[in-house]
């Protein structure tokens, strides 16, 4: 319990020595026994243990020594008690001043570890918000992913409705595998990064909140050690705590203590480069993402572009030969009904070599001659039957060409027919369906 304050209103007394009582002296009466001596019995009682005039006189000497002693020794005590408390004064004003010297050493030593410690978590705080708007950008980059990878994808499976033989393995098929495997390697990488960007503004926030603390227990002590500094004689909340004079068994040193700050402010340090590295290696990344990705992209639409010019020029030279195979089959449809004609007019004249080889069988005895005449008519009957046959052969001929040239006709229309369809898949659906594309601001997450 603390001791009831003092007022003193006026020098203390001096140090004296307390009285006491003289010592009683044992005196020895000298007897009358000379020759002028009274022996009487009426005066015995008057010169009992009586001191003598000169013991007397002595007694008062002494007491004289010893108050004029007492007197100068009690001087002596009160000046060596003034001089020492007046050097107890000087020492305990000069032990106040160097203590509150101290502890305004040590309040500068508290703040500046404090300010520092101050700057560590501003400097933590608006590393953590760049690095989350880092980290914004990345999962705006990874959903901007799923578009040109949904195109990818459709445009592979629209090219698988083409029909044969347009249904190869071309240089777009190629181009689309690529762009294909290539946005999910990205979306990984882009996964892996934001793990790593939470990661590291949990570790952002786990030392800031260190130096928080740190930084807390600083102001709480510096606001005590200030007001300790404040303490002097004429303050009224000042009062005994003598079981406050120790050192406590968990106290740390000036050293233990200014290491304990220094190494969070390290630790905090080595977060934030790493989040200053992590954040140039995002944007870096999300640059190189956009980059690739566009760069595929328009590989892609080139390999789109030549095939479709080169589907272009073939369905052009297919019309092109429809169209001389349909003249070509006008042409044989009209040479067919020409050796038809052909045959149908030698029908009149081997009917007429035959009936006068007929009529003149019938001519009487000699003469059925072999003559020149006879010899003419069926020379001209073999000729007209040659060439009956000729053109009958001919005819045959002629209507196989045309029937290779309908086969052929039709070939040409289906394989017209077939690089339309390739033709309408490349370019109304997987060219059109190209155009919704990300732009490059958006790959890098900035919308």
């Amino acid at each position: 319990m603390a001791q009831p304050r003092v007022l003193l209103t006026k020098e203390p007394a001096p140090q004296t020595i307390p009285a006491s009582d003289l010592p009683m002296k044992v005196c020895e009466v000298a007897l009358n026994t000379g020759p002028d001596s009274s022996s009487g019995l009426a005066t015995a009682g008057f010169r009992t243990a009586k001191y003598l005039l000169p013991e007397w006189h002595q007694s008062n000497a002494d007491l004289y020594h010893k108050a004029f002693a007492g007197c100068e020794q009690s001087e002596h005590g009160r000046a060596e008690a003034k001089e020492l408390a007046e050097h107890a004064a000087a020492t305990a004003q000069r032990a106040q001043q160097e203590s509150t010297a101290t502890l305004g050493q040590r309040l500068q030593d508290i703040h500046f570890w404090k300010t520092e410690l101050q700057k560590e978590i501003e400097d933590l705080e608006a590393e953590t918000g760049l690095l989350a708007a880092q980290k914004l950008r990345l999962e705006r980059a990874l959903d901007a992913t799923e578009v040109p990878y949904a195109i990818a994808t459709d445009n592979l499976q629209c090219r698988e409705r083409r029909q044969p033989p347009d249904l190869v393995s071309d240089e777009v098929e190629r181009e689309l595998l690529k762009e294909a495997e290539l946005i999910r390697n990205i979306q990984e990488l882009l996964k892996r990064t934001l793990m790593q960007a939470g990661n590291q503004m949990r570790l952002n926030r786990d030392h800031k909140e260190i130096c928080e603390m740190d930084w807390s227990d600083k102001v709480e002590t510096y606001n005590i050690d200030d007001k300790c500094g404040r303490y002097s004689n004429q303050s009224t909340n000042i009062q005994f705590h003598p079981s406050s004079v120790k050192f406590e068994e968990s106290a740390s040193t000036p050293e233990t203590w200014a290491k304990f700050s220094h190494d969070n402010i390290y630790r905090a340090e080595r977060e934030k480069l790493a989040s200053i590295n992590l954040r140039a290696l995002i944007d870096n990344i999300l640059h190189d993402v956009s980059e690739d990705l566009r760069m595929q992209c328009a590989a892609v639409n080139e390999a789109f572009a030549r095939h479709c010019e080169e589907l272009d020029d073939t369905k052009h030279k297919l019309e092109h030969h429809l169209k001389k195979i349909l003249k070509e089959i006008g042409d044989q449809e009209a040479n067919i009904a020409a050796l038809k004609q052909a045959i149908k007019d030698k029908e009149a004249p081997m009917k007429v070599a035959q009936t006068r080889l007929y009529d003149r069988s019938f001519r009487p005895n000699v003469e059925l001659c072999r003559d020149e005449a006879q010899f003419r008519l069926i020379s001209e009957a073999e000729e007209l039957t040659e060439s009956i046959a000729s053109l009958k052969k001919k005819l045959l001929e002629s209507e196989q060409f045309l029937r290779n040239l309908e086969d052929t006709r039709m070939n040409l229309e289906k394989e017209i027919a077939v690089k339309t369809n390739s033709i309408f898949i490349d370019r109304q659906k997987c060219m059109a369906h190209r155009t919704r594309y990300p732009v490059v601001l958006k790959l890098a997450g900035y919308h």
